[in-house]
Protein backbone atom coordinates (compact mmCIF):
# COMPACT_ATOMS: atom_id res chain seq x y z
CA UNK A 1 0.00 0.00 0.00
CA UNK A 2 1.50 3.29 -1.12
CA UNK A 3 1.47 6.15 1.38
CA UNK A 4 1.81 9.85 0.58
CA UNK A 5 0.81 9.12 -2.98
CA UNK A 6 -1.54 10.73 -5.49
CA UNK A 7 -2.70 9.43 -8.85
CA UNK A 8 -4.02 11.77 -11.54
CA UNK A 9 -5.25 10.49 -14.94
CA UNK A 10 -3.71 13.32 -17.00
CA UNK A 11 -1.46 16.27 -16.29
CA UNK A 12 0.89 18.62 -18.12
CA UNK A 13 3.82 17.00 -16.32
CA UNK A 14 4.17 15.45 -12.89
CA UNK A 15 7.09 17.75 -12.07
CA UNK A 16 5.00 20.83 -12.84
CA UNK A 17 2.03 19.39 -10.93
CA UNK A 18 4.17 18.77 -7.85
CA UNK A 19 5.77 22.21 -7.98
CA UNK A 20 2.35 23.86 -8.15
CA UNK A 21 1.04 21.69 -5.31
CA UNK A 22 3.97 22.75 -3.13
CA UNK A 23 2.91 26.38 -3.46
CA UNK A 24 -0.30 25.76 -1.51
CA UNK A 25 0.39 22.67 0.58
CA UNK A 26 3.02 21.37 2.98
CA UNK A 27 3.92 17.94 1.62
CA UNK A 28 5.86 15.19 3.37
CA UNK A 29 9.17 13.91 2.10
CA UNK A 30 8.80 11.05 -0.41
CA UNK A 31 5.38 12.32 -1.50
CA UNK A 32 4.85 10.92 -5.00
CA UNK A 33 2.47 11.74 -7.82
CA UNK A 34 1.82 9.43 -10.76
CA UNK A 35 -0.09 9.98 -13.97
CA UNK A 36 -1.25 7.86 -16.88
CA UNK A 37 -0.46 10.54 -19.44
CA UNK A 38 1.54 13.75 -19.68
CA UNK A 39 0.63 16.40 -22.23
CA UNK A 40 4.02 18.10 -21.92
CA UNK A 41 6.40 15.54 -20.48
CA UNK A 42 10.00 16.69 -20.61
CA UNK A 43 13.42 15.16 -20.26
CA UNK A 44 16.69 16.92 -19.61
CA UNK A 45 17.10 20.39 -21.14
CA UNK A 46 13.62 20.39 -22.64
CA UNK A 47 13.79 17.11 -24.55
CA UNK A 48 10.33 15.60 -25.01
CA UNK A 49 9.39 12.21 -23.56
CA UNK A 50 7.06 9.88 -25.46
CA UNK A 51 4.78 7.69 -23.36
CA UNK A 52 1.62 5.86 -24.45
CA UNK A 53 -1.33 6.49 -22.11
CA UNK A 54 -1.39 4.14 -19.12
CA UNK A 55 1.52 2.00 -20.28
CA UNK A 56 4.48 3.44 -18.40
CA UNK A 57 5.59 4.87 -15.08
CA UNK A 58 5.36 8.65 -15.20
CA UNK A 59 5.91 10.03 -11.72
CA UNK A 60 7.58 12.64 -9.58
CA UNK A 61 8.77 12.44 -5.98
CA UNK A 62 9.53 15.14 -3.45
CA UNK A 63 12.70 15.17 -1.35
CA UNK A 64 14.04 17.63 1.21
CA UNK A 65 17.79 16.91 0.96
CA UNK A 66 18.93 19.50 3.48
CA UNK A 67 21.68 17.12 4.57
CA UNK A 68 23.27 17.13 1.11
CA UNK A 69 25.64 19.98 0.32
CA UNK A 70 24.93 21.93 -2.85
CA UNK A 71 28.32 21.01 -4.28
CA UNK A 72 27.48 17.32 -3.75
CA UNK A 73 23.99 17.39 -5.25
CA UNK A 74 24.98 14.89 -7.95
CA UNK A 75 24.64 12.19 -5.26
CA UNK A 76 20.87 12.61 -5.61
CA UNK A 77 21.13 11.67 -9.28
CA UNK A 78 23.28 8.68 -8.36
CA UNK A 79 20.82 7.52 -5.69
CA UNK A 80 17.84 7.66 -8.05
CA UNK A 81 19.74 5.96 -10.88
CA UNK A 82 20.87 3.06 -8.71
CA UNK A 83 17.40 2.68 -7.18
CA UNK A 84 15.91 2.32 -10.66
CA UNK A 85 18.53 -0.22 -11.75
CA UNK A 86 17.97 -2.24 -8.57
CA UNK A 87 14.21 -2.21 -9.16
CA UNK A 88 14.58 -3.36 -12.77
CA UNK A 89 17.10 -6.01 -11.75
CA UNK A 90 14.26 -7.80 -9.95
CA UNK A 91 12.86 -8.61 -13.40
CA UNK A 92 15.98 -8.95 -15.54
CA UNK A 93 19.67 -8.06 -15.39
CA UNK A 94 21.75 -6.07 -17.85
CA UNK A 95 20.63 -2.51 -17.04
CA UNK A 96 23.20 0.28 -16.97
CA UNK A 97 23.41 3.97 -16.09
CA UNK A 98 24.36 6.20 -18.99
CA UNK A 99 26.01 9.30 -17.59
CA UNK A 100 24.61 11.31 -16.02
CA UNK A 101 21.35 9.47 -15.28
CA UNK A 102 19.65 7.74 -18.20
CA UNK A 103 18.96 4.03 -17.72
CA UNK A 104 19.90 1.81 -20.65
CA UNK A 105 19.53 -1.82 -21.65
CA UNK A 106 22.14 -2.56 -24.29
CA UNK A 107 22.19 0.54 -26.50
CA UNK A 108 18.53 1.34 -25.85
CA UNK A 109 17.02 3.79 -23.37
CA UNK A 110 14.42 2.52 -20.93
CA UNK A 111 14.29 5.41 -18.45
CA UNK A 112 14.94 9.11 -18.19
CA UNK A 113 15.28 11.16 -15.02
CA UNK A 114 14.71 14.89 -14.57
CA UNK A 115 15.85 16.31 -11.23
CA UNK A 116 14.93 19.89 -10.36
CA UNK A 117 16.62 21.28 -7.25
CA UNK A 118 15.34 24.41 -5.54
CA UNK A 119 18.13 26.20 -3.67
CA UNK A 120 17.72 28.45 -0.66
CA UNK A 121 20.73 30.28 0.72
CA UNK A 122 23.47 27.66 1.13
CA UNK A 123 21.34 24.51 1.00
CA UNK A 124 19.01 22.52 -1.23
CA UNK A 125 15.51 23.50 -0.14
CA UNK A 126 13.76 20.69 -1.99
CA UNK A 127 14.22 18.37 -4.95
CA UNK A 128 11.59 17.15 -7.38
CA UNK A 129 12.55 13.88 -8.99
CA UNK A 130 10.80 13.23 -12.29
CA UNK A 131 10.97 9.69 -13.67
CA UNK A 132 9.80 8.37 -17.03
CA UNK A 133 10.21 4.59 -17.11
CA UNK A 134 9.06 2.55 -20.12
CA UNK A 135 7.24 -0.47 -18.75
CA UNK A 136 4.46 -1.88 -20.96
CA UNK A 137 4.68 0.18 -24.16
CA UNK A 138 5.31 -2.02 -27.22
CA UNK A 139 5.34 0.54 -30.06
CA UNK A 140 7.19 3.86 -30.05
CA UNK A 141 6.12 6.36 -32.70
CA UNK A 142 8.28 9.41 -32.02
CA UNK A 143 11.66 10.10 -33.57
CA UNK A 144 13.44 9.09 -30.37
CA UNK A 145 16.33 7.00 -31.69
CA UNK A 146 16.51 4.12 -29.24
CA UNK A 147 13.60 3.50 -26.82
CA UNK A 148 12.86 0.13 -25.21
CA UNK A 149 10.44 -1.04 -22.50
CA UNK A 150 10.61 -3.64 -19.75
CA UNK A 151 7.82 -5.62 -21.43
CA UNK A 152 9.83 -5.77 -24.65
CA UNK A 153 12.80 -7.11 -22.69
CA UNK A 154 11.07 -9.76 -20.56
CA UNK A 155 8.16 -10.56 -22.89
CA UNK A 156 5.28 -9.76 -20.53
CA UNK A 157 3.48 -6.83 -18.92
CA UNK A 158 4.23 -5.68 -15.38
CA UNK A 159 2.11 -3.69 -12.92
CA UNK A 160 3.10 -0.02 -13.10
CA UNK A 161 1.98 0.60 -9.52
CA UNK A 162 4.05 -2.35 -8.29
CA UNK A 163 7.13 -0.92 -9.99
CA UNK A 164 6.51 2.44 -8.30
CA UNK A 165 6.14 0.81 -4.89
CA UNK A 166 9.42 -1.11 -5.32
CA UNK A 167 11.16 2.01 -6.58
CA UNK A 168 10.09 4.18 -3.65
CA UNK A 169 11.40 1.52 -1.28
CA UNK A 170 14.77 1.46 -3.07
CA UNK A 171 15.06 5.26 -3.10
CA UNK A 172 14.37 5.44 0.63
CA UNK A 173 16.99 2.79 1.36
CA UNK A 174 19.75 4.68 -0.45
CA UNK A 175 18.63 8.21 0.41
CA UNK A 176 18.50 7.63 4.16
CA UNK A 177 22.03 6.29 4.44
CA UNK A 178 24.85 8.48 5.73
CA UNK A 179 27.51 6.55 3.81
CA UNK A 180 27.72 7.61 0.16
CA UNK A 181 30.75 5.47 -0.71
CA UNK A 182 28.74 2.33 -1.70
CA UNK A 183 26.39 4.51 -3.74
CA UNK A 184 29.27 5.99 -5.73
CA UNK A 185 30.81 2.53 -6.15
CA UNK A 186 27.54 1.08 -7.45
CA UNK A 187 27.12 4.00 -9.82
CA UNK A 188 30.50 3.17 -11.35
CA UNK A 189 29.68 -0.55 -11.34
CA UNK A 190 26.58 0.02 -13.48
CA UNK A 191 28.06 2.77 -15.63
CA UNK A 192 27.25 2.46 -19.33
CA UNK A 193 30.49 2.02 -21.28
CA UNK A 194 32.41 2.35 -18.04
CA UNK A 195 35.26 0.26 -19.41
CA UNK A 196 36.89 0.50 -22.81
CA UNK A 197 37.46 3.18 -25.44
CA UNK A 198 34.41 4.67 -27.17
CA UNK A 199 33.50 7.55 -29.45
CA UNK A 200 32.24 10.83 -27.98
CA UNK A 201 30.95 14.00 -29.60
CA UNK A 202 30.99 17.65 -28.51
CA UNK A 203 28.20 20.17 -29.32
CA UNK A 204 30.53 21.44 -32.06
CA UNK A 205 30.32 17.97 -33.68
CA UNK A 206 33.92 17.15 -32.85
CA UNK A 207 34.17 13.34 -32.55
CA UNK A 208 36.95 11.76 -30.54
CA UNK A 209 37.75 8.46 -28.86
CA UNK A 210 38.24 8.18 -25.12
CA UNK A 211 37.60 6.11 -22.04
CA UNK A 212 35.81 7.17 -18.86
CA UNK A 213 38.52 8.04 -16.35
CA UNK A 214 36.30 9.01 -13.40
CA UNK A 215 33.18 10.87 -12.29
CA UNK A 216 33.70 13.86 -10.00
CA UNK A 217 31.48 14.45 -6.96
CA UNK A 218 29.74 17.31 -8.79
CA UNK A 219 28.87 14.99 -11.69
CA UNK A 220 31.63 16.14 -14.03
CA UNK A 221 32.67 13.44 -16.51
CA UNK A 222 36.44 13.00 -16.79
CA UNK A 223 37.61 11.32 -20.00
CA UNK A 224 41.04 10.09 -21.06
CA UNK A 225 41.67 10.23 -24.79
CA UNK A 226 43.59 7.62 -26.75
CA UNK A 227 46.56 9.99 -26.50
CA UNK A 228 46.25 10.03 -22.68
CA UNK A 229 44.91 13.57 -22.59
CA UNK A 230 42.53 14.20 -19.66
CA UNK A 231 39.41 16.21 -20.52
CA UNK A 232 36.48 17.19 -18.29
CA UNK A 233 32.86 17.79 -19.27
CA UNK A 234 29.64 18.80 -17.59
CA UNK A 235 26.26 17.57 -18.77
CA UNK A 236 25.43 18.55 -22.37
CA UNK A 237 29.07 19.41 -23.07
CA UNK A 238 29.69 15.95 -24.51
CA UNK A 239 27.63 12.95 -25.58
CA UNK A 240 28.17 9.33 -26.46
CA UNK A 241 28.17 8.34 -30.13
CA UNK A 242 25.75 5.41 -30.13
Amino acid sequence: MLKNYQYIPTTQSTNIFLKEKLKTETLPEFFAVRTAFQTAGKGQIGNSWEAERGKNLLCSMLLYPHHIAIQEQFIISQIISIAIVNTLNEYCTGFEIKWPNDIYFGNKKICGILIENSLRASQIDYSIIGIGLNINQKVFKSDAPNPISLAQIIGKNVSVKTILSKLIYQIKEFYQTSNYIPIKQNYLKYLFRGNGIYRFKTPQSEVFEASIYKIEDDGQLILKTKNNVIQSFYFKEVEFVL
